[in-house]
């Protein structure tokens, strides 16, 4: 009893059920580069004059000397230049080796001129760097200038910004290191705004002349600035310092960090690493294995760290992801921010960056030079072994703790791009990567953050590894990245990634699930990209595809199907490929699928199949509409919308590669003929004068209309007829997308069908001109017997080969409303610009144009299936949380400390409390009088049905079309009404269908509400969850779509259900002769149970073991077990009425049977036996009955309502409402036990409902 309902399996709670069909809005940002930019030209500009120093600068005694880390006293002035020189283009090649470099030694101003405009000349439009050192020259001035030498180094000479900057242009990047060189930088953005407002002028001017070209104008403002210190600092003198401390940090970072560490008081905890020792550290900077290697891997990896987690998005990838040479200046520029601003030195850079030098991040440095160092003695002295650094482990660590405790409300992980280095290393790669797939499973922001971070160039690289361990977790990565941003196909088919996942598709011994994800990834490459389908078609996708089309994996299925269909979409070769390998056929299997994603997978592939070929051959269309016909006999009543949507889409393309045959099929039409008639008389009168010409081109334009031979009749029973019928049905489609999608792909052929006759009008009119006025003209033409001759030599067959014989007269009356309508269709037609009308159109002399073959067919219809299947990836698939105690059923996941979960716990634990409250007023049922009015309401007409919910304080009543539903505790009042279809071609108002049963899904924790129609639709309806929410149709279908179904109003009992919550089964019945039973899970029809009965069925009831009744309207009533086969289910006929049936019950008990008919004939049974154990009479002309399905209790309504023991003993009547003067209460229309409780709904006559209670009883 406690796990009851828990154990209760839940129906319609699928992701198609519970989230809108359409795709994820991944906003996709913009972490692509775009424009990769390169330094291809570094010019080298040192003023030293070394042994002489300038004017304006005092220097200390001691005082820094060190040049490029050279001493320039220790040798002749010239040679320490030259040295000096060679020194630094070596450092700066360390960052950018393939560069052109230029030195200018002590130069002068035409030097710097011609080095300048050279190297710019050479770039062309790629960046020009410029390092300044003016060590040896007084100070920037105000003016905007720097100093250079004259020939013979006696006087400094002034260079100005302005000209600098015309000499480099732009894009550039300028490195200043001298005193006060922040006024550089405020010169340079000064000229800059001055060079912008001359080039301004000048295009002004060229605009006023003649064929002047456009003007370049470089953008100054966009060029790099880097400076060692503010426009009122000068640089640090310390003798234990280089000279030029500032370039020594951007080009030798490692080196510097070292030097200073052993600066710090922090130093004296390795007290026996000196500066000598330093120079000794084993190992190259770029062998990650050594310890050198290794602290310049840990500052690559702490600088980029800084900077995401400091900078701007943008700025960020401009600065450290554009260039590769900037990149490593930036990151070196953070260190030394970091070691200037310890001697009162800033720093500047424009773009300026937000402070760094005091993140947390540099104390992990200091961390990693510490345990680097403090081993550095024994290394050297005893040769002990080196033991790498717990950096990169560490901040693993500090990532997993984030993912077990972080959300998209949270900020970002700062060690994401630690994560993007710890992928180079095959130590931690394994554990990075499941770190990273845990990160981008977050969701598309994660998958955005990592793509931004720069992580796509390394898991692009890393599909070259043959490692097997790492396949899943690339693979899983690579959906996640793909499902995201789809443009990666483009990178993955340069460097032939594609053939990763194509072996993992095709290894059996690779869990399905990441074969599904390959299949995902290979479909997402050859999704509208032509390279990637021919790549992969050369890949044997299609054969790899097909060999597992029948996986035991659902989802593996589904995305083979679809990966299918994406390759051969516009691709023939693909196509024919499937042909010879019979994929159609081996697809067919697949539109039986029990997964309904799978179906429709089946049908997308299927239809993109017809619509690939675009030069027919007969082979071609009898393959395509053999395709069609399979379609529609499989799924044309699929009980999942999802289904019939992509069935609409894949047959739309019969129309369009068909266009002719459908739109004869829409002329034979009555309706349509009475549609273009009117349009043609009113065409006509337009055109000609004459009263006798205006009878004559009434009737004659429509039988010329087939001149082209173009429009041909087609046969009743043909392809496209069955194929026009399926659009009429799926057209009324109880879901009203579906229905929208057929009746825009029937109004395109109806406008084509327009199209065609203006066409016919256009070239006949000038043969109407030259006809005599005789008024029997129209006679003449309707007597003779042959066809009238065009002047292309085609006979046009006669006006009744298209009249029936009631219209072989006067063209029927239009009204002005259906003149205006199809006026409006055909200007709509005429306009239409999409290529879709009339695939081969009609020349003015009669010929066919084919051009228009080659052209791509754009679909009338699209859905979002492909979309919504994409987004399944982008959504989380686990759980992070670590502790929690988490449980999945199938697609919905319940942490047992998230409130949706004891919102469950609580109503599970009041429904357990319901039934047993229920279980003792059942046991006082002789002692019961249900005569107290606990509810009563009124409805805007007579209610037909009424039933309760069976744990809430719900009643819903069913009248015409709709079903309200009325809570008594909260008095709020929902609406279910079926959405106006607009009306079928022919039919002036759509009709509704009424009510005929009614059921709650899933009541025992979030129920729905069925509601099935005398029409033999479904409707299942989700109520409002809040007071914002509105009430949303989760799914329909025709449950019972034979021709036998009634549809009068008036006449046949309609659509009869019975809801099994435990087998999760819906049997349907009605005015034909089979129980239908729907499997909702698997959404498909299981099978007819044939009822043998020539009369309809009034009534069902399910029993929990699975047996069904039916009472039928003549008398009888029949017993069904499920279990047996469907010729031998029915296994009981009971014929001891003699009236129809009003109401049915199986007992709980699965033995107990009670059945009640309109001449008040209560009879038990026991289903074990042939004949019943027990009956009696009530009054006769009883119009309701219903039977409790706990309780032994009966009532019978009429003008009054009784209610009985199963002996028969009369408990009570009820003949009037309650209150003062209470009316007499109408005649009973419909009754309804509440399922466990002893209470009664009664729906009236005169559009009253109430609700009766034990007197004695609190609700």
């Amino acid at each position: 009893e406690e796990n009851y309902d828990a154990n209760l399996p839940l129906c319609f709670c699928k992701k198609r059920h519970t989230q809108p069909i359409r795709g994820v809005e991944c906003v996709a940002q913009s972490w692509r580069m775009k424009e990769r930019m390169k330094t291809v030209s570094v010019a080298l500009v040192l003023c030293l004059n070394v042994g002489v120093d300038p004017p304006d600068v005092i220097k200390i005694q001691p005082c820094s000397r060190l040049e490029c880390w050279i001493d320039p006293s220790s040798m002749s002035p010239q040679k320490a230049l030259e040295m000096i020189g060679s020194n630094l283009q070596k450092q700066y090649e360390r960052w950018q080796p393939r560069a052109r470099y230029k030195q200018s030694l002590d130069p002068t101003v035409e030097d710097v001129k011609k080095l300048c405009t050279s190297l710019r000349k050479n770039a062309k439009e790629e960046r020009v760097l410029f390092h300044y050192n003016g060590h040896g020259v007084p100070r920037p001035t105000v003016n905007g200038e720097i100093w250079v030498f004259n020939r013979t180094y006696t006087q400094y000479i002034p260079l100005s910004i302005y000209d600098l900057q015309t000499w480099m242009g732009a894009p550039s990047i300028y490195v200043y290191d001298c005193s006060n060189a922040g006024i550089i930088v405020n010169s340079f953005n000064t000229f800059a705004d001055q060079h912008e407002r001359e080039m301004e002028q000048m295009q002004a001017q060229a605009a006023g002349i003649r064929n002047s070209p456009p003007l370049q104008t470089p953008s100054y403002k966009n060029c790099i600035q880097l400076a060692a210190c503010a426009a009122n600092q000068i640089l640090p003198m310390n003798p234990q310092l280089p000279a030029d401390l500032f370039t020594a940090c951007l080009t030798t970072p490692i080196k510097v960090a070292l030097k200073w560490f052993t600066l710090q008081p922090t130093s004296k905890l390795v007290p026996h690493v000196s500066y000598d020792l330093i120079e000794k550290i084993p190992g190259q900077l770029n062998d990650r294995r050594t310890m050198l290697g290794e602290l310049n891997w840990i500052f690559t990896a702490i600088t980029d760290t800084i900077a995401w987690n400091t900078l701007p998005r943008d700025l960020f990838q401009k600065l450290f992801r554009q260039d590769l040479l900037v990149a490593s200046l930036f990151r070196n520029f953070l260190l030394a921010e970091r070691i200037l601003r310890s001697y009162d030195c800033t720093p500047i850079s424009n773009p300026p960056l937000p402070q760094g030098f005091r993140h947390p991040m540099w104390a992990a440095w200091d961390l990693a030079l510490d345990l680097a160092l403090s081993q550095l003695p024994d290394i050297l002295k005893r040769g002990e072994a080196f033991q790498h650094s717990p950096f990169f482990e560490e901040q693993l660590t500090a990532f997993q703790v984030w993912l077990d405790r972080g959300s998209e409300e949270r900020n970002p992980p700062e060690q994401l791009p630690i994560v993007l280095q710890v992928l180079l290393s095959q130590v931690h790669r394994l554990r990075a990567l499941e770190l990273l797939g845990r990160f981008l499973d977050l969701g598309p922001w994660a998958v955005n953050l990592a793509l931004s971070v720069g992580i796509f160039p390394y898991v692009l690289k890393l599909l070259q590894s043959s490692a097997k361990e790492l396949r899943p977790l690339l693979v899983f990565i690579w959906t996640k990245i793909l499902a995201v941003d789809s443009t990666c196909q483009v990178d993955l088919v340069r460097d032939q990634g594609h053939k990763y996942f194509l072996s993992v598709l095709q290894d059996p011994t690779i869990s399905a699930e990441y074969r599904t994800q390959s299949a995902f990834v290979l479909a997402c490459i050859v999704h509208n990209y032509p390279q990637g389908q021919n790549y992969a078609f050369q890949g044997s996708l299609v054969s790899i595809c097909l060999l597992q089309i029948c996986d035991s994996n659902w989802m593996l299925r589904q995305w083979l199907a679809i990966c299918l269909g994406q390759l051969w979409q516009d691709y023939h070769e693909a196509r024919w490929s499937g042909v010879r390998d019979l994929a159609h056929e081996k697809l067919l299997p697949l539109l039986q699928d029990p997964v309904p994603e799978v179906r429709t997978a089946a049908v997308f592939a299927l239809g993109t199949f017809i619509s690939s070929v675009k030069k027919r051959s007969d082979h071609a269309n009898n393959i395509d509409r053999s395709i069609a016909m399979t379609l529609l006999a499989t799924v044309g009543n699929d009980m999942s919308p999802l289904v019939r949507m992509e069935l609409v889409a894949a047959l739309q393309w019969m129309v369009l590669l068909f266009q002719k045959q459908f739109t004869s099929v829409f002329l034979q039409e009555p309706s349509a003929l009475h549609q273009t008639h009117s349009l043609e008389r009113n065409v006509n009168m337009k055109r000609v004068s004459s009263s006798s010409s205006i009878m004559s081109m009434g009737v004659s334009s429509m039988t010329n209309y087939p001149a082209s031979g173009t429009i041909s009749l087609v046969g009743f029973g043909s392809i496209y007829m069955k194929l026009w019928q399926s659009f009429n049905q799926l057209a009324r489609d109880p879901y009203p997308t579906v229905a929208t999608m057929a009746q825009k792909v029937m109004d395109f052929v109806r406008n084509n069908a327009v199209v065609e006759i203006e066409a016919k009008e256009a070239t006949s009119e000038k043969f109407s001109y030259s006809l005599p006025p005789s008024p029997n003209t129209r006679v003449n033409y309707l007597d003779s017997s042959s066809p009238r001759q065009l002047p292309n030599g085609i006979a046009t067959p006669n006006a009744t080969q298209y009249l029936s014989a009631g219209q072989q007269g006067t063209p029927p009356a239009s009204s002005p409303d259906s003149r205006t309508s199809l006026r409006t269709a055909a200007n709509h037609a005429r306009s239409s610009s999409n290529g879709r009308i009339l695939h081969s159109r009609i020349s003015e002399d009669g010929e066919s144009t084919s051009s228009q073959e080659e052209r791509p067919l754009i679909p009338i219809v699209t859905t979002d299936f492909i979309a919504w299947a994409v987004s399944q990836f982008s959504r989380p698939t686990r759980r992070t949380g670590l502790g929690a105690d988490v449980t999945e059923d199938d697609d919905v996941i319940y942490d047992r400390d998230a409130p949706e979960y004891l919102e469950r716990v609580r109503r599970f634990k009041r429904n357990v409390k319901l039934r047993h409250e229920a279980r003792e007023q059942q046991r006082r049922v002789p002692f019961l009088r249900l005569e107290t009015q606990m509810w009563v309401g009124r409805t805007q007409h007579t209610p037909k049905i009424v039933k309760f919910h069976p744990y809430e304080p719900q009643i819903a009543v069913a009248y015409r079309d709709r079903v309200t539903i009325h809570d008594w505790r909260t008095q709020a009042v929902n609406s279910y009404v079926p959405e106006a279809h607009k009306p079928p071609i022919g039919m002036t108002t759509p009709r509704y269908a009424r009510v005929t049963s009614l059921e709650f899904i899933n009541a025992h924790d979030r129920s729905l509400v069925l509601v099935g129609y005398e029409d033999g639709c479904v409707r299942l309806w989700r109520p409002p969850e809040g007071e914002a929410d509105d009430v949303r149709l989760v799914s329909a279908w025709r449950a019972l779509f034979e021709n036998s179904v009634q549809h009068s109003r008036t006449a046949g009992v309609g659509l009869v259900t019975s809801w099994q919550q435990n087998f999760q089964t819906l049997v349907a019945a009605g005015d034909f002769k089979v129980l239908r039973l729907w499997d909702v899970e698997r959404e498909l029809k299981l099978w007819d149970l044939p009822t043998d009965a020539d009369s309809a069925v009034h009534t069902l009831s399910s029993a929990p073991n699975g047996i069904i009744a039916a009472g039928c309207a003549d008398g009888s009533v029949r017993l069904f077990d499920k279990r047996c086969s469907p010729h031998d289910a029915r296994f009981m006929t009971y014929m001891e009425h003699t009236a129809p049936i009003l109401s049915v019950c199986l007992r709980d008990d699965c033995e107990f049977l009670i059945s009640g008919c309109s001449q008040g004939n209560i009879r038990c049974f026991d289903i074990r036996q042939k004949s019943s154990v027990h009956n009696w009479c009530t009054n006769s002309n009883v119009t309701a009955i219903s039977i409790h399905s706990m309780g032994d209790i009966v009532a019978c309504g009429s003008h009054s309502i009784n209610t009985y023991c199963l002996d028969g003993r009369n408990l009570g009547t009820i003949r009037s409402h309650e209150g003062f003067m209470a009316s007499k209460i109408g005649q009973t229309t419909c009754l309804a036990f509440h399922p466990y409780r002893l209470s009664l709904a009664v729906g009236f006559v005169d559009n009253i409902v109430a609700v009766y209670r034990d007197e004695n009883r609190k609700y």
